[in-house]
């Protein structure tokens, strides 16, 4: 069996609603006939009164209910209707029992006209009503047996009409109750729609922001690529060409100068291309990142004919690849500073591994600077931005301690990422 939808409720009870309305007069209608064909059996009142009451009643039912339909929410207005109206079923009643039929309209008016309590007490009265034509009539005020008659059947019908009021109203505040309820449930999913459109938009906003901020770090990270690699392998080149313009009396040492600038150009040009290719640093190939940083220093410490060692502290194991890239690169970008700015004779780097981070310190003797001042000057060089702005894309940090004449130091922290995890 389909199920019904809100809609065709709606209209069933709209059209019981009509239904009802018209109840009265079908059991005006009825009691009549009754009447007419039992007037010739039982003595009573003029059939002319009866049929007059009768009329009388469906006028002033079909005035109030059927011709004025908005008067049914003044309550003194509905109050006098339903007074001369029971006033009406009494009388008919009191022509004919047979009215009884048409004492039922008395229950379905009091839900009609009446409010709050007064529904209570229109339904005592109909059921006081009812019950007379039960018993064939009103009572003998001297006959006890028909006065107990009629309380006895008064109360029982009493009690159930009492009861199926109740049954109506708990059913009637169950379906407004669900009426509301479903309404605030559609109000909620247009509220929803609406809402879900609107982040639909957003979304397409976000997307095409992140798209853009995508371009703007992959040129950054592009930028960082060219000067870690190239330009730090162009530097290395001039220093050794120049260094081989002053040793032209001496074949073997220029000679010596050109190969390692020969060297240097082929390991930037493979560099470089890596870059491009977003691959690793090509020291971390087959290799630790202990292992890594050892080449690297050793051959900056072969290059620049400069003292340099590294010490590994904690559990060595294997990081993010992205991770161990940026300590490489960082360790290489610290190196040329050094190189280019220090005056140092010793240097010292430290690979430090804790339980949720691994730092990378790079310590110098040489001639030191002051922080402050030149970043206030912008005097730092595109090195120190550079090594902050890639720890800066995997959440690390990077520190940078020094004085005129003491040294520096500087201090790259990054999240323990393992290998293997999404960083």
């Amino acid at each position: 069996m389909r199920r019904l939808s809100i809609e065709d409720l709606d209209g069933w009870e709209r059209r019981l609603d009509s239904g009802v309305k018209w109840v009265p007069y079908v059991a005006l209608g009825v009691s009549l006939v009754l009447a007419i064909l039992t007037d010739a059996f039982l003595p009573g009142p003029p059939i002319a009164l009866t049929v007059v009451l009768t009329l009388v009643a469906a006028a002033w039912i079909f005035f109030w209910v059927n011709l004025h339909p908005a008067w049914s929410e003044r309550r003194v207005l509905m109050g006098i209707y339903f007074v001369v109206l029971l006033g009406l079923i009494a009388a008919l009643i009191a022509c004919s029992p047979v009215f009884g039929f048409f004492a039922f309209a008395g229950y379905l008016n009091a839900v009609y006209a009446l409010r709050g309590r007064m529904v209570v007490f229109g339904v005592v009265t109909t059921g006081a009503l009812s019950s007379l034509s039960q018993i064939g009539g009103f009572p003998t005020l001297g006959s006890l047996p028909g006065v107990a008659s009629y309380l006895v059947v008064a109360v029982f019908n009493i009690a159930i009409a009492g009861a199926l009021s109740l049954l109506a109203w708990v059913t009637t505040e169950q379906a407004e109750r669900r009426k509301r309820m479903i309404g605030q449930l559609n109000e909620t999913n247009t509220k929803l729609e609406t809402a879900m459109a609107e982040n639909a938009g957003l979304h397409a906003q976000l997307l095409t922001q992140a798209r853009e901020a995508g371009v703007l770090d992959e040129r950054a990270r592009m930028a960082g690529e060219i000067h870690d690699t190239i330009a730090q392998g162009l530097a290395g080149i001039i220093t050794q060409l120049e260094a081989a313009d002053q040793v032209e009396d001496q074949p073997a040492d220029r000679r010596r100068h050109l190969d390692t600038a020969a060297g240097l150009a082929r390991e930037s040009l493979s560099e470089a291309r890596r870059s491009v290719r977003n691959l690793q640093p090509e020291q971390l190939e087959g290799a630790t990142l202990p292992e890594a940083l050892a080449g690297v220093v050793q051959r900056w410490s072969d290059l620049h004919g400069l003292a340099a060692e590294i010490t590994t502290t904690g559990t060595v194991r294997p990081m993010h690849p992205e991770i161990e890239g940026t300590l490489v690169r960082t360790a290489q970008e610290a190196l040329t500073n050094v190189a280019k700015h220090a005056g140092a004779s010793r240097v010292g780097l430290t690979l430090s591994y804790m339980e949720d981070q691994v730092t990378l310190d790079v310590r110098d003797d040489g001639v030191g600077f002051e922080p402050a001042e030149t970043v206030a000057s912008g005097d730092g060089g595109f090195g120190l931005k550079a090594m902050r702005q890639r720890l800066q894309r995997i959440a690390g940090l990077l520190e940078v301690e020094s004085e005129p004449g003491g040294g520096t130091a500087i201090s790259a922290s990054v999240p323990a990422i393992p290998a293997g995890s999404v960083a």
